[in-house]
């Protein structure tokens, strides 16, 4: 069962170009996907490509420009969401600005329960916040600490204690390794991992980098310049690639055995990434795609599914 279901979900963001024009950056434009309880959706793609405001824009930190969001059944609105803050939270990406300084760690974690649940007990408020905070493997001792005295992946484990104070079942992880050393990436991984075996959480994980995104996802869509073109299960991602984008992003990922590396055959994407606010006419990867022909430029392509769950959005996918 869908726990979140996003419908032709549209996040326009105004910019004045003229004193009497205004235009418009089509950050994310008619995006359609949904995660099941206790599943986790990777969404990849360059910089700019608008996963973060995907995620934004689901928790109404962004309000929509159109489409629907459904959450557990309910379709929320700028009048319900104060509702459902508590279930649904956010890990953001930098966890060296995203946590207050002047606060402890203690009142950092505890923050979300005076909002959410002003009533709790003092000592049951305590109580939740030392468990939360075992749960990402810190303790006792670093409740009466501040931010600057942590490394940056304790930072983020502080960051992901405070997202499950109130206990939620959808979690939007914001890029949360990418700010952080390689060496400690896999251990917040795997903090993630095992969160979600214990309480059951569902994310949407967000990430520029596909070798990340593959060891926490049961699905991965990609994005390119506002638009989901592929979703399908990890697995049948790096096996089956069908759009040539995320070809391109699969070739680009590093290595570590010379002789395989050399083997292969890297894609290189020819150009810029085209402007949101003007993007190209019909498909928006063919002034990078190597494959294009006419119809590109004149015609939308159709999202299809190519395969059991497997959707694509290109007029040649599978057959290049």
């Amino acid at each position: 069962m869908s726990l979140l279901t996003v419908g032709s979900l549209k996040k326009y963001f105004p910019v004045k170009t003229s004193l009497l024009h205004t235009a418009y950056i089509k950050a994310v434009d008619d995006v359609s996907f949904s995660v099941e309880k206790g599943r986790t959706l990777g969404l990849v793609g360059e910089s700019g490509c608008g996963k973060s405001t995907i995620g934004r824009t689901i928790l109404f930190l962004h309000e929509p420009t159109g489409g629907e969001i459904t959450f557990d059944g309910v379709r929320l609105t700028r009048a319900n969401i104060a509702s459902y803050r508590s279930r649904m939270q956010i890990v953001f990406q930098d966890p060296y600005s995203s946590l207050n300084p002047r606060m402890t760690i203690g009142d950092i974690v505890g923050e979300p329960i005076s909002i959410q649940n002003p009533k709790m007990g003092r000592q049951e408020r305590a109580d939740t916040v030392l468990e939360r905070l075992k749960l990402v493997g810190l303790n006792t001792d670093h409740l009466n600490r501040y931010p600057h005295e942590f490394s940056g992946g304790q930072r983020q484990r502080i960051s992901i204690a405070r997202a499950l104070t109130t206990r939620p079942d959808f979690i939007v992880c914001d890029e949360p390794v990418s700010a952080l050393d390689v060496s400690i990436q896999a251990q917040v991984i795997n903090v993630f991992t095992e969160l979600k075996q214990k309480l059951g959480l569902a994310y949407l994980f967000i990430a520029h980098d596909l070798s990340v995104v593959r060891h926490i996802s049961d699905e991965i869509g990609v994005m390119y310049l506002g638009k989901l073109i592929e979703r399908c299960s990890a697995d049948e991602l790096y096996k089956n690639p069908a759009h040539p984008y995320t070809k391109a992003l699969l070739s680009a990922i590093p290595v570590p055995d010379p002789a395989v590396s050399r083997q292969r055959t890297r894609i290189l994407l020819t150009g810029d990434v085209p402007s949101p606010m003007n993007p190209p006419s019909g498909c928006r990867f063919r002034t990078r795609c190597a494959y294009a022909k006419p119809i590109c430029a004149e015609q939308e392509p159709v999202t299809a599914e190519i395969s059991a769950k497997h959707i694509c959005a290109c007029h040649f996918c599978g057959s290049m």
